[in-house]
């Protein structure tokens, strides 16, 4: 079921204009898709984080822009690094009929024995793609790495045949490892090692000038 957001339409794209939207709280957007010509829009910030929150990134949502709705997803946020504040926004528009390419995020579950053996969790990937009607995208995919050692891995094709929709990522892609720990070193090692290979470096360097010298 499509969640509702509404939406206002932006006739006006000076830079004074987006500013006093976003000074109201508004995130400029654009609307988008096959059936829809590109129109620039804004959606209330609170509500837009607030849905993403709540629903997931890959729900289907009902933009209602000055009464015409739309059913769309979001395909992309842009998000001020240094601010970390929200700064633009993408919906495209869907065919709920027609399947979709997406990026659905990878939540890890249960506990692996490889740690409690002193071994460490290795998430290598944080996002999976997926095709699948707009309807049935989940909003996430759950792993299970409570079966898991030190050294062992799982791999996409290792959990193809759980999902409900096509994963279209490369197979022998690792999705989750469990690494041995690094040993840890004594203080003043790490020092000790570094000015021998200082000291190694420099007699190298010596042997190779008198070598130089005596030709």
């Amino acid at each position: 079921m499509a969640v509702a957001l509404q939406a206002t339409a932006r006739p006006d794209l000076k830079k004074s204009t987006t500013r006093k939207f976003r000074e109201d709280g508004q995130v400029p957007a654009v609307l988008y898709g096959k059936k829809v010509g590109s129109q620039p829009i804004a959606v209330d910030q609170v509500n837009f984080i607030k849905l993403v929150r709540d629903e997931g990134r890959n729900s289907i949502i009902s933009l209602d822009v000055n009464g015409k709705k739309h059913e769309v997803m979001v395909y992309d946020m842009q998000v001020d690094p240094l601010k970390n504040d929200l700064v633009h926004v993408d919906f495209c528009a869907v065919d709920m009929s027609s399947e979709v390419d997406t990026e659905v995020r990878v939540h890890l579950v249960g506990e692996a024995p490889g740690v409690s053996d002193g071994g460490m969790v290795s998430h290598l990937l944080h996002q999976l793609s997926v095709r699948a009607l707009p309807s049935e995208i989940p909003s996430e995919i759950t792993v299970d790495i409570s079966n898991l050692n030190i050294g062992d891995s799982i791999q996409i094709k290792d959990i193809m045949s759980q999902q409900s929709v096509e994963l279209t990522n490369d197979p022998e892609e690792t999705i989750v490892t469990i690494l041995v720990q690094p040993a840890e070193q004594e203080p003043g090692q790490v020092e000790e090692e570094e000015v021998a290979e200082l000291v190694q470096g420099d007699e190298d360097a010596e042997a190779k000038t008198e070598g130089n010298g005596e030709q």
